[in-house]
């Protein structure tokens, strides 16, 4: 399922570690990039109060319980937010153009959500890169929640990749 060439990083003890060495790469299609983490209530509320999305389900376990969910959610697009950070993280300077996504399962306070980023089209555009990705989020390793496709200009293919120790 997954391309040969898979370049996730972490910063949770759950999935490789890795060393501070760090090796230049270019992206090439089917290249995945990723970051794993954990949201907090703390997260959570921030968010509420910067987008002013007070929606109970997403801090009232009652409002929660009442509509079928096992507890508060972690706003959709919060999570969403690792697709921007994945690629500003390794194209320091790229300008995020667009996004679609598609909500699948609930996220909850604590999962271990892994976002990834897979090259699917690159396209140099006046000595910068138009690039096409397709992105996904997976609770736990394994099941998908959020999924979509993403379209960044990226100042460089070349972005410096961290070195598993472990492998």
């Amino acid at each position: 399922m997954f391309p040969i060439r898979s370049l996730i990083s972490s910063k949770t003890p759950s999935l490789r570690q890795f060393s501070s060495a760090t090796t230049p790469q270019v992206l090439r299609p089917g290249d995945i990039l990723g970051q794993s983490r954990r949201f907090t209530e703390e997260d959570v509320i921030q968010y509420s109060k910067v987008s002013h999305d007070s929606n109970p389900l997403h801090t009232d376990p009652v409002a929660a319980r009442d509509v079928g969910f096992e507890g508060p959610l972690v706003h959709g697009m919060l999570v969403a937010s690792l697709f921007p950070r994945i690629i500003s993280s390794h194209f320091p300077g790229a300008v995020y153009v667009s996004q679609s996504l598609n909500f699948k399962f609930p996220v909850y306070i604590g999962d271990h959500i892994t976002g990834e980023v897979e090259a699917t089209h690159l396209r140099e555009n006046k000595n910068r890169y138009l690039a096409k990705f397709k992105t996904r989020c997976l609770k736990n390793g394994e099941l998908l929640v959020i999924e979509g496709e993403a379209t960044a200009i990226l100042p460089t293919l070349t972005f410096e990749q961290e070195q598993c120790k472990d492998c």
